[in-house]
């Protein structure tokens, strides 16, 4: 009696195969990014040794990063739709002014530095709900009305921050609960972990949930990587669109809160560039500006990467021009390495 041999089961397709580990970190921006921060850590840690690897200095960077990192969260979400938010800065500086002098509002006098824990929480949804309101407008004139993106973040960019000084006949709001600044803004927790921080990586962390785990968020890689293809199997890609803008300007307000408890005012002019660094971080943590691609931990590095470079500045003595020329040197390669890793798989 004669036995057939069986087949030898096929592991993989034609054309298809599974390729190595190392090939895939290889092709990752995250992963190269990742290593340009690394190696930052690492040559100021060595030049200055007992000033940059100290944990004050390590404190002192990640509350600096805090407000930038929940605003680019948001931007990580709308450049994934190959969108762009040009507002978020002018929309955080909105709803700090409103947070403000809602509190100053409700506080006896107008003097808010000794207001308690009710008229702070009034503050937080004021600010909560302003930032919601220009999300929700930018969503509405991108998705629903077809206004190109860059047009209308550009519009409400200037009318966010002309409300915000309108609000304050153009001055800062300075009476700001001191309760709020010692708690929120300088405050610690869980042995020394500033409580800005922990409001951060809380956020950071239900946002990267959110975009790597849930419907909405594959919603969001489908409309980035073909608006038309998402439409026809079935996603809402206009109410889509709607919701994400929203979640920017929710975020954006909640950054406006943080902001205020933590410099004690509403300093508008420390933040008209928060909108360009937060698109900078997003890019160059390897979320491509064509949409389909990015990931919230690639952010992340991104955001650390500028603020690394003018800390270790700053206590090297080297001046400040020269982060804004390594950041933007890395910002250009980031954009060309994306654009090359589309063209290869566009080829095959």
């Amino acid at each position: 009696m004669s036995t057939k041999e069986k087949p030898a089961i096929q592991s993989t397709v034609d054309g298809f195969e599974k390729r190595p580990m190392w090939t895939r970190l290889a092709a990752a921006n995250t992963f190269w990014i990742a290593l340009v921060l690394i190696a930052l850590i690492v040559v100021f840690t060595a030049i200055a040794p007992n000033e940059f690897a100290t944990l004050f200095t390590f404190q002192t960077l990640l509350i600096e990063t805090s407000v930038l990192l929940v605003l680019s969260v948001g931007m990580t979400f709308v450049i994934i739709t190959s969108g762009i938010d040009l507002s978020v800065g002018s929309v955080l500086i909105f709803a700090g002014m409103v947070a403000g002098k809602t509190m100053e509002g409700l506080s006896p006098d107008g003097d808010a530095t000794k207001a308690g824990w009710g008229i702070i929480f009034a503050g937080l949804a004021a600010a909560v709900v302003a930032g919601t309101a220009w999300g929700l407008l930018n969503g509405f004139l991108i998705a629903v009305a077809k206004i190109p993106p860059l047009i209308v973040t550009l519009g409400t960019m200037g009318g966010a921050l002309g409300a915000a000084y309108l609000l304050n006949n153009g001055s800062d709001v300075r009476s700001v609960p001191t309760e709020l600044n010692k708690t929120l803004g300088y405050g610690t927790s869980f042995g020394g972990v500033p409580n800005l921080v922990l409001v951060a990586v809380v956020i950071t962390l239900i946002g990267a949930w959110l975009l790597h785990t849930t419907k909405f968020g594959r919603y969001t890689y489908a409309v980035g990587s073909n608006a038309e293809a998402a439409r026809r199997v079935g996603i809402g890609v206009t109410a889509h669109l709607l919701k994400i803008y929203t979640l920017t300007g929710f975020l954006a307000g909640i950054a406006g809160f943080m902001s205020l408890a933590y410099y004690a005012s509403t300093t508008i002019s420390a933040h008209t560039t928060d909108n360009l660094n937060a698109i900078a971080a997003t890019v160059m943590g390897g979320t491509s500006l064509f949409g389909g691609i990015g990931s919230v931990l690639g952010t992340v590095i991104g955001v650390f990467i500028p603020a690394v470079l003018k800390k270790g500045f700053n206590i090297t003595h080297v001046q400040d021009f020269w982060q804004m020329i390594a950041v933007g040197a890395v910002l250009i390669a980031a954009v060309w390495f994306d654009q090359q890793r589309r063209r290869k798989r566009n080829s095959r």
